[in-house]
């Protein structure tokens, strides 16, 4: 029997879940609860799950099984959040994965990356601990079976880049103001965010390297057979449009963004092949702005992907709104973020995520589904129409509106 301790252990690294928007690190997520507790837990009616799946999902639904808080555990988590990332900034899973079956010994990792101090063999004690390595009786050390699939650059799993680049290096450290942002009601918004080039450039790939994996999770979902034109509101790198006029004959996408982020994504458009880069235009805008640069009753199909909860809470509304005005009659709105249950309970990662907005969207809702749904329908959708999907288990929803 798995005893309250145990559930808690699994518990300890919740920080360490709080970093995916891809179906590939969904998957990844998964899997590293196992890497935390191995022993076969009950489900609420008594069966008995194999590890691997139940205790992420405890993680992603309210972080433990218990009644209570592990106030230690959610503490502490950054160290293990820094620990990951430090060691993808070092390339030491690259490093290590590239020596093979034997592994390495931290004297030719040290003279790898350069690092002889004793330093490195403090980090990575701490990468064992966490069990993102092991570490064999000689000294030598090799990646876990979830770190080899998903931090390896040269894997097809790899997700690293969008660890490293965005939460690594913008929004952890954008975290640290949210007492601030609190109290004073005053945060950094996407817009002034992106001003800066670098930052913009940053976030976008980043973004990229996790949203193909999320598009094309969308498509098992929901086809888009038919659709001839897609209004991609904050499309960002255009991940989704790629991916659906890839997998959609004759559908042709146009991308509202901010300047800033226009022009990372004209780069990563050029390594689309033709009949996809030819079938996605960019547009400079600001979608949270009263009026968009389109013709009305003219598209099949508006996205909206990481929106509704980035912007101020008014302007969700007035977004339905322009959506359905470019939408012809019988097109629909997807409706794609961080959403938690009606009851507001959870799941824990869509709660933390939306927490973590408030720090570049001070005036932002916390989204759910009734309060998606009830701003459809002041925009002229549908009601009874309109249906919620789990997308990213545990942590994002995809809510569609109809427009009759």
């Amino acid at each position: 029997m798995t005893t309250v301790p145990q559930v808690r252990k699994v518990a300890g690294w919740a920080a360490l879940k709080l970093h995916s928007r891809c179906r590939s690190s969904t998957l990844a997520l998964a899997a590293a609860a196992r890497c935390f507790q191995r022993p076969v837990l009950p489900s609420a009616n008594g069966a008995l799950i194999p590890t691997g799946r139940r205790p992420f999902s405890i993680l992603r639904g309210s972080f433990s099984e218990d009644d209570d808080v592990d106030l230690d555990s959610v503490a502490y988590g950054y160290m293990a959040s820094q620990a990951l990332f430090t060691a993808l900034e070092l390339d030491i899973f690259d490093n290590i994965a590239a020596a093979g079956n034997s592994g390495l010994g931290v004297a030719d990792l040290g003279q790898a990356i350069g690092i002889k101090a004793p330093r490195l063999k403090t980090l990575l004690t701490s990468l064992v601990a966490i069990k993102c390595l092991k570490i064999d009786a000689e000294g030598n050390y090799r990646c876990s079976e979830n770190t080899d699939r998903f931090m390896v650059s040269s894997s097809k799993h790899y997700y690293g880049d969008y660890l490293k680049m965005q939460i690594g290096r913008q929004f952890y450290h954008q975290m640290a103001q949210l007492p601030k942002v609190m109290t004073s009601g005053e945060a950094t918004n996407y817009a002034s965010w992106f001003s800066d080039p670098e930052v913009a450039r940053t976030y976008t790939a980043a973004q990229h390297n996790g949203s193909v994996a999320t598009a094309k999770g969308f498509l098992r979902k929901q086809k888009l057979d038919g659709a001839n034109k897609m209004l991609d509101v904050g499309g960002g790198s255009g991940a989704f449009s790629y991916v659906f006029v890839g997998a959609t004959p004759g559908l042709e996408s146009t991308v509202l963004e901010l300047p800033g982020v226009c022009k990372t994504a004209e780069t990563i458009r050029e390594n689309e092949p033709e009949h996809v880069r030819n079938r996605v235009n960019f547009v400079e805008m600001d979608a949270s702005k009263p009026d968009w640069p389109v013709e009305k009753a003219t598209f099949d199909v508006v996205l909206m992907s990481y929106i509704s909860g980035s912007v101020p809470e008014p302007i969700i509304g007035r977004l339905y709104a322009n959506a359905f005005k470019a939408l012809q009659p019988g097109g629909r709105l997807f409706v794609h973020d961080f959403i938690v249950d009606d009851n507001l309970t959870g799941p824990a990662l869509a709660a933390l995520w939306a927490l973590q907005h408030v720090t570049v969207n001070a005036e932002g809702l916390g989204l759910s589904p009734s309060e998606i749904i009830a701003r459809m329908e002041s925009a002229g959708f549908d009601q009874g129409k309109c249906e919620t999907f789990e997308m990213i288990h545990g942590m994002t929803k995809l809510v569609i509106g109809y427009k009759s």
